[in-house]
């Protein structure tokens, strides 16, 4: 089984012990020679500073490539515009651009009035300005705003048509959830590559919290694994053993590149990768 190509989402820290703590998940995994990381922005823009910081940060110390995420939240057209003139200007020449969640509290997403309406005007307003490869998000189960099936898949495509030149999705617990999806986009058109987004369980009840936001199906049979796991103690030991299960079945169906969202914790994912034959750069270590 060949080593597929690799990326990570970090997010950006709040305070100077969450800087340690990206800063240390960062030397740990650069070695492993991604093909680019991405940095997320906080809900509502919250941490719009914070992010250009890391992804500056991150660039020159490491250089890797940074994707950075843009989202149209509580800004101005021309604001988010300046953010994305402020990257490219510091050599970012990745973009995730996403609608963007809605600040705490709010229920729902109302579009500045001077802003982008939804993520497709936002990605045509970059590929105009020419000076990025755009990433977006993509459902492979119902985003919780989904108005009928196969919605996901038309969006999808709507993005692509506007600039995208990538997707990448949000996190599933079965290979087979990918594939369906994958093969709907196919059948609609979409030939832009589709990287699988995985997220190593690190606290199942966090990550049960977190798919509930999301949308994503969790099945019963995960579930009662993990029941079982954390009475044995043997949660850490289940959750690296699936989250490789997982990606060697998504290999094995022709995928090339996963995408990792590591929440700022390396170990598991580390782990996740040595298991998939990826081997830390010597140089990056040295570098880290």
């Amino acid at each position: 089984m060949p080593a597929p190509r690799i990326s990570f989402e970090f997010f950006p820290p709040k305070d100077i012990e969450g800087g340690f703590r990206l800063w240390d998940t960062v030397s740990t995994l650069a070695p492993l020679n991604p093909e680019f990381v991405s940095v997320t922005y906080g809900a509502g823009g919250t941490t719009r500073d914070l992010t250009h910081d890391a992804v500056t940060s991150i660039e020159d110390h490491f250089g890797l490539n940074v994707a950075a995420h843009l989202t149209c939240v509580d800004a101005t057209r021309a604001e988010t515009l300046e953010i994305a003139e402020r990257y490219a200007a510091a050599g970012v020449s990745e973009i995730v651009a996403l609608r963007g969640d809605p600040p705490k509290g709010s229920t729902g997403f109302t579009p500045h009035p001077d802003g982008f309406a939804d993520s497709c005007e936002l990605i045509s307003a970059l590929a105009d300005t020419g000076k990025f490869h755009i990433r977006v998000g993509a459902y492979p189960d119902p985003h919780p705003e989904a108005t009928s099936i196969g919605s996901d898949v038309d969006w999808l495509k709507r993005k692509i048509d506007a600039g995208a030149g990538s997707a990448i999705t949000q996190f599933f617990f079965e290979a087979d959830t990918f594939f369906r999806f994958r093969d709907a986009c196919a059948a609609a058109g979409i030939t832009a590559p589709i990287i699988p987004g995985i997220l190593p369980i690190e606290n199942w009840s966090g990550v049960m919290r977190f798919a509930q936001r999301c949308g994503t199906a969790v099945p019963q049979w995960l579930t009662d694994a993990f029941e079982k796991a954390m009475r044995d103690n043997r949660a850490e030991l289940l959750a690296t053993a699936l989250c490789t299960e997982l990606c060697s079945d998504l290999i094995d169906g022709g995928v090339e590149d996963l995408h990792f969202y590591t929440l700022n914790k390396p170990g598991l994912t580390r782990e996740v990768c040595h298991a998939l034959g990826i081997t830390p750069d010597v140089a990056l270590e040295n570098v880290a």
